[in-house]
């Protein structure tokens, strides 16, 4: 857990100097790595996200909700008044614990799912869980995703590419189909895209060109089921400080000069992520559909 800066989402402030400008030491975790053991801490905003009752009553699952933006993401959706079922890998069981204690703390329910997304068997029982434990689903987002970084091609495994590809645009055609049976009217599925669709890395080739599928995935989805009223939508997130990043997701001379490179010079925390989520799945944006939402210190992308 982070220490809180003393200041929340809803309080004026310089947003260059809000969070610190962080310069993480070479690192390794073990795939999927746990926000427990990163250097430097995020903010997923235990102290820092203050809800305003914007998802009262609303019944969410959320996929790598565990740790990084998944957390922020449950977080900021359990002070804003929704019960949520969170999914995230068996290895990732401290940190998901972590989680389940913020969000019961927040007089919400959370309910928790390990399993593997890119195993279709546990994509379908995940939804049908979900339902089950909240009393119906209302809400998705889409966010588990895998990323590890390969400097050559000739070095990229197809096992690799296909592990890449079944867990970060697989599962959630297989999740978002499995759970619009279930969602009514007013529903919402947010995906979590990248910066990396629209500026890919040369050592993100798999990664990035899932992202790319994803957004191209959203803006087709979201005109098949605007009629019904369900709404879907994207967020690309830039250089946020999770722990993807170290368990091989940046090569580790990289690391002590992630973000930098941002109009706002530093890398975003997660809990600067969860605003973009809540306003895409609360009734504010109902005029929102098929959109990508960039959430990244000021790059410029189309």
């Amino acid at each position: 857990m982070n220490p809180s800066t003393g200041s929340d989402q809803l309080t004026f402030q310089n947003p260059v100097t809000r969070f610190p400008d962080i310069t993480p030491p070479v690192q390794d975790q073990p795939e999927p790595g746990l926000d427990r053991d990163l250097v430097p801490q995020t903010d997923r905003g235990h102290d820092s996200y203050r809800g305003t009752g914007r998802l009262e009553g609303r019944k969410a699952l959320i996929t790598g909700a565990d740790s990084g933006i998944g957390a922020a993401i449950a977080i900021a959706f359990a002070r804003e008044g929704a019960d949520v079922a969170l999914a995230y890998l068996p290895e990732e069981e401290a940190d998901a614990q972590d989680i389940r204690r913020v969000v019961e703390d927040a007089g919400r329910r959370a309910f928790l799912f390990p399993g593997d997304l890119s195993d279709a068997a546990y994509c379908e029982e995940l939804v049908r869980g979900a339902v089950e434990a909240l009393g119906g689903l209302d809400a998705l987002v889409n966010n588990a995703g895998r990323q590890i970084a390969v400097e050559d091609i000739a070095d990229l495994s197809d096992e690799q590419w296909q592990e890449t590809f079944d867990t970060n645009i697989r599962a959630i055609f297989r999740v978002s189909q499995a759970a619009i049976p279930h969602l009514p009217p007013g529903s919402t599925i947010v995906s979590s895209t990248s910066i990396q669709a629209y500026q890919p890395s040369e050592h993100l080739l798999d990664y990035a060109a899932t992202k790319a599928a994803i957004n191209n995935f959203t803006k087709g989805l979201a005109q098949q089921l605007a009629p019904a009223g369900i709404r879907v939508n994207a967020v690309a997130p830039g250089p946020i400080w999770t722990p993807l990043q170290v368990s091989d997701g940046q090569p580790k001379e990289a690391l002590p000069h992630f973000g930098k490179s941002t109009p706002l010079g530093r890398a975003g925390q997660p809990t600067e992520l969860a605003p973009a989520y809540v306003f895409l799945t609360s009734a504010e944006s109902s005029y929102v559909i098929g959109e990508t939402l960039h959430v990244n210190g000021g790059t410029p992308t189309p």
